[in-house]
C-alpha cells in the first residue's frame, strides 16, 4: 500500500469547509498549483501522501487521483465523518450501524461511484474540549467499520483536546491501538499529555508542522527529544494539514516542502537522531498501516 519513502500521514489534496467558515481561501481546489509542490516532494523522496478528506469535506476523487498521477506521489484515500459541524445530514438522520455501512462500503468497493478505495478511516473528530452525542455516533460506527475491515484509524482532536478520552473510548471498544492515530496533539504543547498515549500503546500524530501561530516548532522538537528519550519515537508520525490556498507557495505561505526543508533541520539542532527521522518520516507510516 505505501511506497518505500517519505510518507505525509495528514493531508487533504482539495478539501472544502467554506461555507462553514465563511472564508473561500478555505476552498483547496488548486490543480496546477498543488501538482507542483507535490512534484517538488517527490523530488525530495516522499512517496506517500495519507488524504484525511472524507465525507462533507469536498471529496473529488477525480481530481485527487490526477493530482497522483501527474505528480507520481501515492495518495491513499480516506472515509469517515469529520466533527459535528461539518458533518453531512446523513450522520443525524442515520443510525451507527447505516454509517458504519457506509465506510465499509467505500473501503470495500470504492468512494462516491468509481473504483478508488479508501484505506483508511478518518479523521474522525471531537470538538473542542466536548464530544458530542453525534460526534459518538461516528465513533461508535467507526468502530464497526474497522472490524469488519481491519483498516486503521486516523483521528482528529480539536486544539489537541480530548486525545486521552480518544485513546480510552477506543481501548474500552476492544480496538487495537495499534492500530489508531491520535492527531493534532502537536497542537497541546504538552509532553507528558501526549506522552501518556504513547504510553497506552496509541501512535500520535505532529500533523500541524509550521503551523506557529497555534503553536512554535521549536516546542515540537523538544517534545519529540523527549520522546526519543523515552523509547516512544517509533510511535509517531509527521505530518502539515495543508487546508488553504494561502497554505501553498504561490500565495506566499510555507508550502508542503516546509516540513523537509527547515522543520526537519530544526529536528536535527535539538538532538533527534538520524535514525528517528528516518522512522517519523519513513519506517513508522509503514509500520502502522501494516498493522
Amino acid at each position: 500500500m505505501l511506497l518505500e519513502g517519505i510518507t505525509y500521514m495528514h493531508e487533504h489534496t482539495t478539501i472544502d469547509l467554506s461555507e462553514v467558515k465563511r472564508n473561500e481561501d478555505c476552498q483547496l481546489d488548486v490543480y496546477e498549483e498543488t501538482v507542483k509542490e507535490y512534484k517538488k516532494l517527490y523530488s525530495k523522496g516522499v512517496r506517500n501522501i495519507v488524504d484525511v478528506t472524507n465525507f462533507g469535506m469536498g471529496r473529488n476523487i477525480p481530481f485527487v487521483q490526477r493530482v497522483a498521477e501527474e505528480s507520481g506521489i501515492n495518495i491513499i484515500h480516506a472515509t469517515g465523518f469529520y466533527q459535528e459541524k461539518f458533518y453531512p445530514i446523513q450522520v443525524f438522520r442515520e443510525t451507527k450501524e447505516e454509517l458504519a455501512e457506509r465506510m465499509i462500503r467505500e473501503i470495500q468497493e470504492g468512494i462516491k461511484g468509481t473504483d478508488v478505495k479508501a484505506q483508511i478511516i478518518g479523521e474522525i473528530g471531537t470538538s473542542h474540549n466536548a464530544w458530542t452525542e453525534a460526534e459518538r455516533k461516528v465513533f461508535e460506527a467507526v468502530v464497526i467499520a474497522h472490524k469488519e475491515t481491519n483498516k486503521p484509524i486516523t483521528t482528529h482532536t480539536s486544539l489537541g483536546t480530548l486525545g486521552h478520552e480518544q485513546v480510552a473510548f477506543f481501548k474500552e471498544n476492544g480496538v487495537d491501538l495499534n492500530r489508531v492515530i491520535i492527531g493534532h496533539v502537536d497542537l497541546t504543547g504538552d509532553a507528558d499529555y501526549i506522552i501518556h498515549m504513547l504510553r497506552e500503546g496509541a501512535y500520535v500524530e505532529f500533523d500541524t508542522i509550521g503551523k506557529e501561530n497555534y503553536m512554535p516548532d521549536q516546542v515540537r522538537a523538544d517534545i519529540l527529544k523527549q520522546i526519543q528519550e523515552l523509547g516512544y519515537i517509533d510511535k509517531v508520525v509527521l505530518s502539515m494539514d495543508i487546508t488553504r490556498k494561502s497554505h501553498l507557495e504561490y500565495k506566499g505561505g510555507l508550502g508542503y516542502s516546509y516540513l523537509l526543508d527547515t522543520f526537519i533541520p530544526i529536528l536535527e539542532r535539538t538532538g533527534i537522531t538520524d535514525e528517528s527521522i528516518e522512522k517519523l518520516l519513513v519506517r513508522n507510516p509503514i509500520t502502522f498501516f501494516a498493522g
